[in-house]
Protein backbone atom coordinates (compact mmCIF):
# COMPACT_ATOMS: atom_id res chain seq x y z
CA UNK A 1 0.00 0.00 0.00
CA UNK A 2 1.67 3.32 -0.80
CA UNK A 3 1.12 6.16 0.49
CA UNK A 4 -1.10 9.23 -1.18
CA UNK A 5 0.47 11.63 -3.64
CA UNK A 6 1.74 14.60 -1.66
CA UNK A 7 2.46 13.05 1.13
CA UNK A 8 5.34 14.14 3.90
CA UNK A 9 7.96 12.65 4.85
CA UNK A 10 6.03 13.15 8.47
CA UNK A 11 2.88 11.06 6.91
CA UNK A 12 5.73 8.14 6.32
CA UNK A 13 6.55 7.99 10.35
CA UNK A 14 3.67 8.33 11.66
CA UNK A 15 2.42 5.70 9.56
CA UNK A 16 5.92 3.40 10.51
CA UNK A 17 6.31 4.87 14.55
CA UNK A 18 3.37 2.54 15.82
CA UNK A 19 4.52 -0.42 14.28
CA UNK A 20 8.21 0.13 16.14
CA UNK A 21 8.34 -0.87 19.73
CA UNK A 22 10.98 -0.45 22.99
CA UNK A 23 12.70 -3.26 23.94
CA UNK A 24 13.53 -3.81 27.07
CA UNK A 25 16.25 -6.74 28.10
CA UNK A 26 17.61 -7.78 31.58
CA UNK A 27 19.84 -10.45 32.72
CA UNK A 28 21.89 -11.46 36.34
CA UNK A 29 25.47 -8.75 36.04
CA UNK A 30 28.35 -9.96 36.35
CA UNK A 31 29.80 -6.21 36.70
CA UNK A 32 27.81 -3.16 37.11
CA UNK A 33 27.82 -0.99 33.65
CA UNK A 34 27.82 2.95 33.61
CA UNK A 35 24.98 3.08 30.98
CA UNK A 36 22.51 0.53 29.28
CA UNK A 37 23.46 1.13 26.05
CA UNK A 38 27.08 0.56 26.65
CA UNK A 39 26.20 -3.40 27.13
CA UNK A 40 25.59 -3.61 22.71
CA UNK A 41 28.59 -5.30 21.61
CA UNK A 42 28.29 -4.53 18.13
CA UNK A 43 28.73 -0.86 19.13
CA UNK A 44 31.48 -1.36 21.58
CA UNK A 45 32.95 -3.27 18.52
CA UNK A 46 33.02 -0.38 16.41
CA UNK A 47 33.59 2.32 19.06
CA UNK A 48 36.41 0.53 20.15
CA UNK A 49 34.91 0.77 23.63
CA UNK A 50 36.94 -1.74 26.22
CA UNK A 51 34.54 -3.48 28.44
CA UNK A 52 35.71 -2.71 31.44
CA UNK A 53 36.36 -5.30 34.22
CA UNK A 54 34.56 -4.93 37.62
CA UNK A 55 33.51 -6.71 40.61
CA UNK A 56 30.64 -8.95 40.78
CA UNK A 57 27.52 -8.73 42.20
CA UNK A 58 25.28 -11.28 42.42
CA UNK A 59 22.36 -9.03 42.96
CA UNK A 60 22.95 -6.39 40.32
CA UNK A 61 20.65 -6.61 37.46
CA UNK A 62 22.42 -5.89 34.01
CA UNK A 63 19.97 -3.93 31.13
CA UNK A 64 20.49 -3.99 27.41
CA UNK A 65 17.62 -1.41 25.67
CA UNK A 66 17.04 -1.63 22.26
CA UNK A 67 14.28 -1.86 19.63
CA UNK A 68 11.62 -3.79 17.73
CA UNK A 69 9.39 -4.01 14.60
CA UNK A 70 6.40 -5.58 14.67
CA UNK A 71 5.69 -7.97 11.95
CA UNK A 72 2.60 -9.63 12.79
CA UNK A 73 -0.78 -8.34 14.44
CA UNK A 74 -0.74 -11.29 16.73
CA UNK A 75 2.02 -10.77 18.33
CA UNK A 76 5.43 -10.98 16.64
CA UNK A 77 8.23 -8.92 16.78
CA UNK A 78 11.51 -9.20 15.02
CA UNK A 79 14.77 -7.29 16.78
CA UNK A 80 18.54 -7.94 17.05
CA UNK A 81 20.18 -11.04 18.81
CA UNK A 82 22.53 -9.39 20.27
CA UNK A 83 19.51 -7.39 21.92
CA UNK A 84 18.24 -10.03 23.76
CA UNK A 85 21.37 -12.14 24.06
CA UNK A 86 21.24 -14.15 27.32
CA UNK A 87 18.34 -11.57 28.55
CA UNK A 88 16.55 -14.12 31.08
CA UNK A 89 13.32 -10.97 31.21
CA UNK A 90 12.31 -8.95 28.05
CA UNK A 91 10.02 -6.42 28.28
CA UNK A 92 8.92 -4.11 25.21
CA UNK A 93 7.19 -0.89 25.24
CA UNK A 94 4.68 0.21 22.50
CA UNK A 95 3.40 2.89 21.04
CA UNK A 96 0.61 3.64 22.72
CA UNK A 97 2.46 3.67 25.89
CA UNK A 98 1.55 -0.24 26.90
CA UNK A 99 4.21 -2.38 28.16
CA UNK A 100 4.25 -5.97 27.81
CA UNK A 101 6.14 -9.20 28.88
CA UNK A 102 7.61 -10.87 25.70
CA UNK A 103 9.25 -14.30 24.98
CA UNK A 104 12.03 -14.97 22.94
CA UNK A 105 10.80 -17.25 20.41
CA UNK A 106 14.17 -18.22 18.70
CA UNK A 107 17.24 -16.74 17.82
CA UNK A 108 19.89 -16.68 15.20
CA UNK A 109 23.23 -15.47 16.47
CA UNK A 110 24.54 -16.21 12.88
CA UNK A 111 22.39 -13.16 11.23
CA UNK A 112 21.40 -11.16 14.45
CA UNK A 113 17.66 -12.01 14.30
CA UNK A 114 15.85 -12.93 17.22
CA UNK A 115 12.00 -13.26 17.04
CA UNK A 116 10.32 -12.05 20.06
CA UNK A 117 6.39 -12.48 20.67
CA UNK A 118 4.22 -10.96 22.89
CA UNK A 119 0.69 -11.74 23.93
CA UNK A 120 -1.31 -8.93 22.41
CA UNK A 121 -3.93 -9.01 18.94
CA UNK A 122 -4.93 -6.44 16.37
CA UNK A 123 -0.95 -4.76 16.98
CA UNK A 124 -0.25 -2.55 13.52
CA UNK A 125 2.31 -4.94 11.81
CA UNK A 126 4.52 -2.77 9.39
CA UNK A 127 3.91 -3.25 5.73
CA UNK A 128 7.40 -5.27 4.35
CA UNK A 129 8.84 -4.46 1.24
CA UNK A 130 11.06 -6.25 -1.26
CA UNK A 131 14.35 -5.33 -0.25
CA UNK A 132 16.09 -7.18 -3.62
CA UNK A 133 13.86 -3.75 -5.32
CA UNK A 134 15.66 -1.18 -3.32
CA UNK A 135 18.66 0.93 -4.90
CA UNK A 136 21.36 2.72 -4.11
CA UNK A 137 20.11 6.80 -3.32
CA UNK A 138 16.39 5.64 -2.62
CA UNK A 139 15.72 7.84 0.19
CA UNK A 140 14.91 5.63 4.07
CA UNK A 141 14.11 6.27 7.41
CA UNK A 142 15.24 4.87 10.54
CA UNK A 143 13.18 4.59 13.63
CA UNK A 144 13.90 3.24 16.69
CA UNK A 145 15.35 3.96 20.66
CA UNK A 146 18.65 5.72 20.71
CA UNK A 147 20.34 5.71 23.56
CA UNK A 148 17.01 5.15 25.59
CA UNK A 149 15.75 8.37 25.27
CA UNK A 150 11.82 7.56 23.52
CA UNK A 151 11.94 6.48 19.62
CA UNK A 152 13.15 8.82 17.19
CA UNK A 153 13.09 8.87 13.62
CA UNK A 154 16.35 10.49 10.96
CA UNK A 155 16.19 10.29 7.43
CA UNK A 156 18.99 9.28 4.61
CA UNK A 157 19.52 7.64 1.90
CA UNK A 158 20.30 4.00 0.95
CA UNK A 159 24.07 3.84 0.67
CA UNK A 160 25.06 1.16 -0.54
CA UNK A 161 23.84 -2.87 -0.93
CA UNK A 162 24.94 -6.19 -0.49
CA UNK A 163 27.88 -4.90 2.44
CA UNK A 164 29.49 -8.02 3.61
CA UNK A 165 32.64 -8.90 5.30
CA UNK A 166 32.49 -6.44 7.58
CA UNK A 167 33.15 -9.42 10.55
CA UNK A 168 29.73 -7.83 12.19
CA UNK A 169 27.84 -11.50 11.66
CA UNK A 170 28.13 -14.73 9.67
CA UNK A 171 26.10 -14.44 7.39
CA UNK A 172 26.49 -10.65 5.81
CA UNK A 173 24.35 -8.69 3.30
CA UNK A 174 23.78 -5.63 4.60
CA UNK A 175 22.16 -2.34 3.38
CA UNK A 176 24.37 0.84 4.52
CA UNK A 177 22.45 3.93 4.74
CA UNK A 178 23.75 7.47 6.40
CA UNK A 179 20.62 7.55 8.10
CA UNK A 180 21.79 8.55 11.70
CA UNK A 181 21.66 5.14 13.66
CA UNK A 182 22.86 4.87 17.26
CA UNK A 183 23.32 2.54 20.02
CA UNK A 184 19.33 1.78 21.52
CA UNK A 185 18.79 1.89 17.49
CA UNK A 186 19.33 -2.11 17.38
CA UNK A 187 16.26 -3.71 16.17
CA UNK A 188 14.84 -1.03 14.99
CA UNK A 189 13.31 -0.16 11.45
CA UNK A 190 14.69 1.08 7.95
CA UNK A 191 11.72 2.21 5.89
CA UNK A 192 10.97 3.47 2.34
CA UNK A 193 9.31 6.59 1.82
CA UNK A 194 6.42 4.22 1.47
CA UNK A 195 6.79 3.34 5.25
CA UNK A 196 7.58 0.04 4.14
CA UNK A 197 10.08 -2.20 6.15
CA UNK A 198 13.61 -2.75 4.14
CA UNK A 199 15.70 -3.60 7.17
CA UNK A 200 16.38 -4.16 10.67
CA UNK A 201 18.77 -1.70 12.19
CA UNK A 202 21.81 -3.47 13.22
CA UNK A 203 25.69 -1.49 13.50
CA UNK A 204 27.57 1.04 13.02
CA UNK A 205 30.96 2.07 12.05
CA UNK A 206 32.35 5.06 13.32
CA UNK A 207 36.05 6.02 14.98
CA UNK A 208 34.60 8.84 17.73
CA UNK A 209 31.46 6.56 19.05
CA UNK A 210 28.84 8.68 17.45
CA UNK A 211 27.09 8.60 14.81
CA UNK A 212 29.29 9.46 11.40
CA UNK A 213 27.07 8.42 8.19
CA UNK A 214 27.55 4.63 7.88
CA UNK A 215 25.40 2.22 9.78
CA UNK A 216 24.36 -1.06 8.46
CA UNK A 217 20.56 -3.30 8.35
CA UNK A 218 19.93 -6.56 7.61
CA UNK A 219 17.83 -6.36 4.62
CA UNK A 220 14.18 -7.35 5.69
CA UNK A 221 14.54 -10.43 2.88
CA UNK A 222 16.91 -11.98 5.20
CA UNK A 223 14.88 -11.29 8.35
CA UNK A 224 11.76 -12.84 7.53
CA UNK A 225 13.69 -15.85 6.07
CA UNK A 226 15.11 -15.89 9.26
CA UNK A 227 11.74 -15.44 11.05
CA UNK A 228 9.47 -17.74 8.88
CA UNK A 229 12.07 -20.57 9.99
CA UNK A 230 12.15 -19.89 13.50
CA UNK A 231 8.49 -19.78 13.51
CA UNK A 232 8.19 -22.63 11.13
CA UNK A 233 11.15 -25.47 12.39
CA UNK A 234 12.51 -23.78 15.80
CA UNK A 235 15.87 -22.88 13.94
CA UNK A 236 17.31 -21.69 11.00
CA UNK A 237 18.18 -24.68 8.84
CA UNK A 238 21.07 -23.40 6.55
CA UNK A 239 22.46 -24.93 3.42
CA UNK A 240 26.09 -26.79 3.12
CA UNK A 241 28.25 -26.85 0.30
CA UNK A 242 31.31 -28.66 2.01
CA UNK A 243 34.16 -25.84 -0.03
CA UNK A 244 36.72 -23.38 1.10
CA UNK A 245 36.41 -20.42 -1.37
CA UNK A 246 38.08 -17.10 -2.04
CA UNK A 247 37.39 -14.19 -4.47
CA UNK A 248 38.62 -14.04 -8.30
CA UNK A 249 41.44 -11.58 -8.30
CA UNK A 250 42.66 -10.33 -11.54
CA UNK A 251 45.37 -12.25 -10.69
CA UNK A 252 44.49 -15.57 -9.99
CA UNK A 253 42.33 -14.92 -13.23
CA UNK A 254 45.49 -14.43 -15.42
CA UNK A 255 47.56 -17.23 -13.10
CA UNK A 256 44.78 -19.69 -13.09
CA UNK A 257 44.22 -18.68 -16.76
CA UNK A 258 40.31 -18.04 -16.91
CA UNK A 259 38.31 -17.19 -19.01
CA UNK A 260 37.14 -13.97 -17.02
CA UNK A 261 37.51 -12.29 -13.65
CA UNK A 262 34.28 -13.74 -12.46
CA UNK A 263 32.65 -16.64 -9.92
CA UNK A 264 34.29 -17.75 -6.71
CA UNK A 265 37.64 -20.22 -7.08
CA UNK A 266 37.44 -22.88 -5.08
CA UNK A 267 40.36 -23.81 -2.34
CA UNK A 268 39.60 -26.78 -0.58
CA UNK A 269 36.24 -30.10 -0.85
CA UNK A 270 35.61 -31.17 2.55
CA UNK A 271 35.70 -35.15 1.96
CA UNK A 272 32.04 -36.92 1.97
CA UNK A 273 30.43 -33.37 1.76
CA UNK A 274 27.69 -32.47 -1.01
CA UNK A 275 30.45 -31.14 -2.85
CA UNK A 276 32.63 -33.48 -3.19
CA UNK A 277 29.44 -36.03 -3.59
CA UNK A 278 28.64 -33.96 -6.83
CA UNK A 279 32.00 -34.04 -8.12
CA UNK A 280 33.05 -30.26 -7.25
CA UNK A 281 37.01 -30.09 -7.26
CA UNK A 282 39.78 -28.03 -5.88
CA UNK A 283 40.50 -25.13 -8.70
CA UNK A 284 36.82 -24.68 -10.06
CA UNK A 285 35.27 -21.64 -10.28
CA UNK A 286 31.64 -21.34 -9.36
CA UNK A 287 30.04 -18.79 -11.58
CA UNK A 288 26.02 -19.25 -10.45
CA UNK A 289 23.82 -20.74 -8.02
CA UNK A 290 20.27 -21.73 -9.45
CA UNK A 291 21.15 -19.03 -12.21
CA UNK A 292 22.01 -16.24 -9.79
CA UNK A 293 25.19 -15.13 -10.07
CA UNK A 294 28.23 -15.30 -7.16
CA UNK A 295 31.66 -13.22 -8.09
CA UNK A 296 32.60 -12.80 -4.29
CA UNK A 297 32.42 -15.71 -1.57
CA UNK A 298 29.65 -13.63 0.38
CA UNK A 299 27.31 -13.88 -2.42
CA UNK A 300 27.69 -17.95 -2.66
CA UNK A 301 27.93 -18.44 1.17
CA UNK A 302 24.21 -16.74 1.23
CA UNK A 303 22.91 -18.00 -1.68
CA UNK A 304 23.98 -21.58 -0.55
CA UNK A 305 22.86 -20.76 3.12
CA UNK A 306 19.39 -19.71 2.03
CA UNK A 307 18.29 -22.83 -0.39
CA UNK A 308 18.39 -24.95 2.89
CA UNK A 309 19.37 -28.05 4.11
CA UNK A 310 18.14 -30.91 1.81
CA UNK A 311 18.02 -28.62 -1.27
CA UNK A 312 19.01 -29.37 -5.07
CA UNK A 313 20.38 -26.55 -6.11
CA UNK A 314 22.50 -26.05 -10.01
CA UNK A 315 25.70 -24.84 -9.80
CA UNK A 316 27.30 -23.35 -12.97
CA UNK A 317 30.90 -24.17 -12.78
CA UNK A 318 33.99 -23.15 -15.03
CA UNK A 319 36.81 -26.15 -15.06
CA UNK A 320 39.44 -26.07 -17.68
CA UNK A 321 37.97 -22.44 -19.13
CA UNK A 322 35.18 -25.22 -19.86
CA UNK A 323 31.56 -24.40 -18.26
CA UNK A 324 29.70 -27.31 -16.73
CA UNK A 325 26.51 -27.72 -14.93
CA UNK A 326 26.58 -29.54 -11.89
CA UNK A 327 23.32 -30.87 -9.67
CA UNK A 328 24.12 -30.60 -5.88
CA UNK A 329 21.38 -31.80 -3.00
CA UNK A 330 23.02 -29.57 0.01
CA UNK A 331 23.60 -30.62 3.54
CA UNK A 332 22.98 -28.96 6.82
CA UNK A 333 26.12 -26.94 8.24
CA UNK A 334 27.92 -28.70 10.83
CA UNK A 335 27.04 -28.20 14.79
CA UNK A 336 29.00 -25.21 15.44
CA UNK A 337 29.04 -23.19 12.29
CA UNK A 338 31.47 -23.30 9.18
CA UNK A 339 33.69 -22.04 12.06
CA UNK A 340 34.13 -24.97 13.43
CA UNK A 341 32.38 -27.59 15.18
CA UNK A 342 31.33 -27.50 18.98
CA UNK A 343 32.32 -30.19 20.87
CA UNK A 344 31.71 -31.36 24.34
CA UNK A 345 33.56 -33.18 26.75
CA UNK A 346 32.77 -36.43 28.17
CA UNK A 347 33.92 -37.58 31.80
CA UNK A 348 36.59 -36.07 33.93
CA UNK A 349 37.07 -33.06 36.01
CA UNK A 350 35.52 -30.58 32.78
CA UNK A 351 32.79 -33.10 31.64
CA UNK A 352 29.59 -31.52 30.63
CA UNK A 353 31.35 -28.66 28.68
CA UNK A 354 30.55 -27.76 25.54
CA UNK A 355 32.78 -25.53 23.60
CA UNK A 356 33.72 -24.54 20.06
CA UNK A 357 36.56 -22.44 18.00
CA UNK A 358 36.08 -18.56 18.22
CA UNK A 359 34.66 -17.16 15.09
CA UNK A 360 34.17 -13.50 14.10
CA UNK A 361 30.57 -13.16 15.16
CA UNK A 362 31.28 -15.39 18.50
CA UNK A 363 33.72 -12.50 19.00
CA UNK A 364 31.35 -9.80 18.36
CA UNK A 365 28.57 -11.17 19.78
CA UNK A 366 30.51 -11.75 23.18
CA UNK A 367 32.96 -8.98 22.94
CA UNK A 368 36.34 -10.60 22.55
CA UNK A 369 38.89 -8.79 21.11
CA UNK A 370 40.81 -10.24 18.49
CA UNK A 371 43.81 -10.44 21.10
CA UNK A 372 41.86 -13.43 22.93
CA UNK A 373 42.77 -16.46 21.75
CA UNK A 374 40.80 -19.81 23.39
CA UNK A 375 38.02 -21.89 22.91
CA UNK A 376 34.41 -20.51 23.41
CA UNK A 377 32.03 -22.22 26.19
CA UNK A 378 28.81 -23.09 24.23
CA UNK A 379 27.15 -24.60 27.32
CA UNK A 380 27.10 -25.88 30.50
CA UNK A 381 25.58 -29.01 31.25
CA UNK A 382 23.36 -27.97 34.62
CA UNK A 383 25.09 -30.41 36.36
CA UNK A 384 28.21 -29.08 36.24
CA UNK A 385 27.54 -25.38 37.75
CA UNK A 386 30.45 -26.37 40.20
CA UNK A 387 32.86 -25.40 37.40
CA UNK A 388 31.71 -21.99 37.33
CA UNK A 389 31.79 -21.56 33.42
CA UNK A 390 29.07 -20.45 31.64
CA UNK A 391 28.22 -19.31 27.97
CA UNK A 392 31.01 -16.99 26.35
CA UNK A 393 33.56 -17.61 28.43
CA UNK A 394 36.93 -18.08 26.87
CA UNK A 395 39.14 -20.77 27.92
CA UNK A 396 42.55 -19.61 27.32
CA UNK A 397 44.43 -22.08 29.04
CA UNK A 398 44.09 -25.57 31.00
CA UNK A 399 46.78 -26.42 33.46
CA UNK A 400 49.08 -23.89 32.40
CA UNK A 401 48.72 -24.78 28.35
CA UNK A 402 47.03 -23.20 25.31
CA UNK A 403 44.08 -24.08 24.11
CA UNK A 404 43.64 -22.02 20.78
CA UNK A 405 41.51 -24.75 19.29
CA UNK A 406 39.43 -27.09 20.48
CA UNK A 407 41.46 -30.48 19.72
CA UNK A 408 43.91 -28.26 22.10
CA UNK A 409 40.98 -28.14 25.02
CA UNK A 410 39.94 -31.73 24.96
CA UNK A 411 43.84 -33.46 24.96
CA UNK A 412 44.61 -30.80 28.41
CA UNK A 413 41.15 -31.95 30.14
CA UNK A 414 41.94 -35.50 29.15
CA UNK A 415 45.41 -34.78 31.63
CA UNK A 416 43.80 -33.21 34.04
CA UNK A 417 42.51 -35.89 36.64
CA UNK A 418 43.21 -34.49 39.88
CA UNK A 419 42.97 -30.89 39.54
CA UNK A 420 42.18 -27.83 37.04
CA UNK A 421 43.18 -24.46 36.60
CA UNK A 422 41.77 -22.57 33.86
CA UNK A 423 42.76 -19.14 32.72
CA UNK A 424 39.36 -17.88 31.07
CA UNK A 425 38.80 -14.43 29.92
CA UNK A 426 35.27 -13.31 30.60
CA UNK A 427 33.46 -9.68 29.96
CA UNK A 428 37.23 -7.70 29.46
CA UNK A 429 39.09 -9.67 32.24
CA UNK A 430 41.49 -12.55 32.31
CA UNK A 431 40.55 -14.31 35.50
CA UNK A 432 42.08 -17.88 36.74
CA UNK A 433 39.60 -20.42 38.25
CA UNK A 434 40.85 -23.96 39.80
CA UNK A 435 39.07 -26.82 41.07
CA UNK A 436 39.65 -30.32 42.50
CA UNK A 437 38.31 -33.57 42.41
Amino acid sequence: MQLPAGATTADVAARVMPSVVNVFSERKADRPRATPFLSDPFFDHFFDLPRRPGFRNPNERERSLGSGVIVSSDGVILTNNHVVDRGDEIRVALHDGRELDAKIVGTDPESDVAVLRVDAKNLPAIEVADSSQIRVGDLVLAVGNPFGIGQTVTMGIISATGRANMGITDYEDFIQTDAAINPGNSGGALVDMNGRLIGINTAIVSRSGGYQGVGFAIPSNMALQVKDAILGHGKVMRGWLGVTIQNVTEDLAHSMNLQARRGVLVSDVTPGSPAAKAGIARGDVILSVNGHATNTSAQLRNRIAHAGKAARVTLEVERDRKPRTVEVTLGEIPNGGEGGPAQKVEGGLLGGITVQPLDRAARNRHGIPDSIEGVLVTKTDPSRADIGLREGDVIVEVNRKATTTVDAFRKAAKESDDGVLLLVYRDGATVFMSFNR
